[in-house]
């Protein structure tokens, strides 16, 4: 559970500096360079990412159990993640409506991730994963729209053709990975 914990620490800090020190990361930015900054920055994010990758693994081979949802949340929390494959789609597409109405999609596809995710698991590691990642989500949310109106930014409008692609794109991206690839990499098959 500490390499899990220790992985979730680094990629959330990492992506917190933003929330917690602008003025800091602007500067290091300036004195870094973009590029040096953006290398270092992911450098940080890919090696949490595999030690919370790595800690959950180890988790999971030893799972203590803190409630046993039931069934039909597996097929909430397959809703769920369909929605959120959109939002993360809409992060991406041009010009869609999702994004022009709700200005950071990939944030609020983590949350509903995160969530799906909670409903549909009940160990301590489960969690702890995406627990964290919620309550990351649900911070940097509110951080951003604030930086949004501080900023006065406008989102330009979305399209009917923009907003079809986003949601078809997420559709598909969602299909692909929970019928095929959540199962390869994850190691769990949700509809198998």
């Amino acid at each position: 559970m500490t390499i899990l914990v220790l992985g979730l620490l680094i990629f959330l800090g990492v992506h917190s500096v933003r929330i917690v020190a602008d003025p800091w990361r602007t500067a290091m930015r300036a004195r870094l360079g973009e590029n040096a900054w953006k290398g270092l920055y992911s450098l940080l994010a890919l090696a949490g990412f595999a030690l919370l990758v790595w800690g959950y693994g180890q988790a999971r081979q030893s799972p203590v159990v803190l409630w046993t949802p039931p069934l039909g949340m597996r097929h909430l929390a397959g809703l769920l993640t369909a929605i959120a494959f959109v939002f993360l789609a809409a992060a991406y597409v041009p010009r869609n409506g999702i994004k022009a109405r709700l200005h950071h999609p990939m944030l609020l596809g983590v949350k509903t991730w995160a969530l799906a995710h909670l409903l549909a698991n009940g160990t301590v590691a489960d969690l702890l994963l995406f627990g964290a990642f919620l309550a990351w989500a649900v911070v940097c949310f509110i951080s951003s729209r604030r930086r949004d109106r501080a900023a006065a930014t406008v989102y330009p409008p979305g399209t009917a053709s923009g907003t079809a692609i986003t949601v078809v794109a997420g559709l598909a991206a969602w299909a692909v990975f929970a019928f095929w690839l959540h199962g390869l990499l994850i190691g769990v098959r949700p509809f198998g």
